[in-house]
Order: structure tokens, then C-alpha cells, then sequence
């Protein structure tokens, strides 16, 4: 398989954060503010959809800069 170059990791790694992350947050509070109903499904996907575009961006700002400082305060 091939492999992505080095130089990708930064931004695959904040995209990959973003999905999972708006995925499991649109979820919770989904399912904390509207309980399991019948247009559960419908309803947290189209939280997910809202939350993407403004995690995606922020995750892949916010990653190195995350990352650099967690270099900087770790042996």
C-alpha cells in the first residue's frame, strides 16, 4: 500500500481528529438534547454536517501549533 508523504501528516492527522471528533460530540449532544426518536439518525448526521466545516479548519489550524507545544513542554 502506498503511503502518503511525510509533509501530508500534519493535515491528514487534524482532518482524521475533526471527523472523529465532530462525529462523537454531534452524537452526544444529539442524543442529550433530543433522546433516541425516530429521526435520531437524520438529525445527528445533520449536526455533523454543521460541525465539520468549522472543526475542519480549527483542527487543522490548531494541530501544530498543539503539537509544537507539547514538543516544547516533553522530554
Amino acid at each position: 500500500m502506498a503511503k502518503l508523504p511525510r509533509r501530508y501528516a500534519g493535515i491528514v492527522m487534524g482532518a482524521i481528529l475533526s471527523i472523529s471528533m465532530s462525529l462523537v460530540m454531534s452524537f452526544t449532544i444529539t442524543l442529550v438534547n433530543l433522546g433516541l426518536g425516530h429521526d435520531f439518525v437524520h438529525k445527528w448526521l445533520s449536526a455533523f454536517a454543521a460541525a465539520l466545516p468549522v472543526s475542519l479548519p480549527i483542527s487543522l489550524v490548531l494541530t501544530p501549533i498543539i503539537k509544537a507545544v507539547v514538543d516544547g513542554i516533553s522530554e
